[in-house]
């Protein structure tokens, strides 16, 4: 015997599962917006820091050369100048390999990078 008034497909129980199933789905969109989002930042932060790494390099190239040409006029030499300017960054290099820890630039990047994701979420627990 077939009975056509289960319990389980009341009207009651469509909408409660009908509501069940749209809640579930605006928090899978929400949750895909809150991704796409924090990737358009991302994308944005690193696309920036690019240029500015970009043309911070060649602000210190021309700044090289500029140095290298004024030490050549006053050491009244096609070279020196040059030369001194690649020995300041021998200099430079020697002090970053032999006396600059790791740690340093791990405690920076504690101070700059702590707790960002707690910081950019704006939901509230």
């Amino acid at each position: 015997m077939a009975y056509d008034d289960d319990d389980s497909k009341t009207p009651r129980n469509d909408s409660l599962v009908g509501n069940l199933k749209g809640y579930l789905d605006t928090r899978i969109d929400l949750v895909r917006l809150e991704v796409q989002e924090k990737v358009k930042l991302a994308f944005v932060g690193t696309v920036h820091g690019a240029a500015m790494g970009l043309i911070g390099l060649l602000f210190l190239v021309f700044l090289s050369i500029f140095a290298g040409l004024a030490l050549n006029e006053a050491f009244d030499s096609s070279y020196l100048g040059f030369g001194a300017v690649a020995g300041f960054y021998l200099v430079l290099l020697i002090i970053f390999l032999v006396g600059v820890d790791k740690k340093l630039f791990q405690g920076l990047a504690d101070k700059l990078l702590n707790n960002t994701i707690y910081k950019s979420d704006k939901r509230q627990a």
